[in-house]
């Protein structure tokens, strides 16, 4: 079974207004103010799965600060994993700092997605070196069994929109503070991954995987290679972070692996962490009948 782990939804109703939230949003405002910026919809990522061959994606909105768009995000992932079950796991984002973190995963967790992320740290206001600011979203993760994936950039090499500030000293400490869980650290966790040749870090990052997301923009393809000679072929899961990119792109790197790696980073791995995620308890119905999904003003109906 192969699975994208990294695939971003975006409602009609955001992506037809980006530029008027993204005058108070300047995280999204970077970002899709990039030539490489796209949107996609459910219907774009299920027809992608089908074209590139993929079986399952892990989906997710986008990580705003402001919570009224995270949910009106998550409700529109619920919906989409309801109408393409066992194509799109749907993943929640939250606004880390705001308040009602708790019973927004809690309302999400009960609906039926099955993680949380993608955290954007600087976007967000999160700092994650600090236990404090990161006690709530870790409790709330760690108290229904759910995964979390976490952006990270690299502190060095080229610019580009939405790297960030990328602190390796803070993300350990994270990762300390958020043992037992399981942590996916999106685009290779910045290369922290190869500290991991240091026993220490091994014994830290135990419950983190990596994701591959923008490898072909970041890396040449010796990083796969290089993960799977320390060890760590078990803690590599692809991600496409489409639409930014297609699978396609990453294919040749992935095929030139030996089989049983390849398996295990396109689909095996994944399967791990999602198999791991305790099952809701009970769903609600869709947001859309029982709330009625937010519409911005002025947007296109979905």
């Amino acid at each position: 079974m192969r699975i994208d782990f990294h695939v971003h939804l975006t409602p009609p109703e955001i992506s037809s207004g980006w530029r008027r939230l993204a005058r108070r949003e300047p995280h999204f405002a970077e970002l899709c103010s990039s030539p490489a910026n796209r949107f996609a919809t459910a219907e774009d990522a299920a027809a992608m799965l089908g074209g590139e061959g993929f079986d399952m994606a892990a989906a997710f909105g986008f990580g705003f600060r402001d919570p009224g768009l995270c949910r009106l995000a998550n409700d529109y992932v619920i919906e989409k994993s309801r109408e393409f079950p066992g194509r799109i796991a749907g993943f929640m984002c939250v606004s880390p700092r705001a308040k009602g973190l708790e019973r927004e995963i809690a309302r999400c967790h009960d609906a039926g997605l099955k993680g949380v992320g993608e955290i954007f740290p600087e976007g967000q206001g999160l700092d994650l070196g600090d236990s404090r600011a990161t006690r709530a979203l870790i409790g709330a993760c760690r108290e229904r069994g759910l995964p979390l994936i976490v952006h990270a950039g690299e502190p060095v090499g080229h610019s580009y929109a939405g790297k960030g500030k990328a602190d390796m000293r803070r993300l350990e400490r994270f990762v300390e503070d958020s043992r037992g869980m399981s942590v996916t650290l999106a685009h290779w966790g910045g290369g922290i991954l190869f500290y991991e040749a240091m026993p220490e870090v091994r014994e830290k990052f135990r419950g983190v995987s990596y994701d591959t997301a923008a490898t072909p923009l970041l890396y040449g393809e010796c990083v796969y290679r290089a993960a799977l000679a320390l060890g760590l072929g078990g803690k590599i899961v692809f991600g496409s972070d489409f639409p930014l990119l297609a699978p396609g792109r990453y294919m040749p790197a992935l095929e030139a692996l030996p089989p049983g790696a390849r398996g295990k980073i396109l689909g095996g791995n994944a399967m791990r962490i999602l198999s791991g995620a305790q099952a809701a308890e009970s769903g609600p119905a869709s947001p859309g009948k029982a709330r009625g999904r937010e519409r911005l003003p002025g947007a296109a109906p979905a």
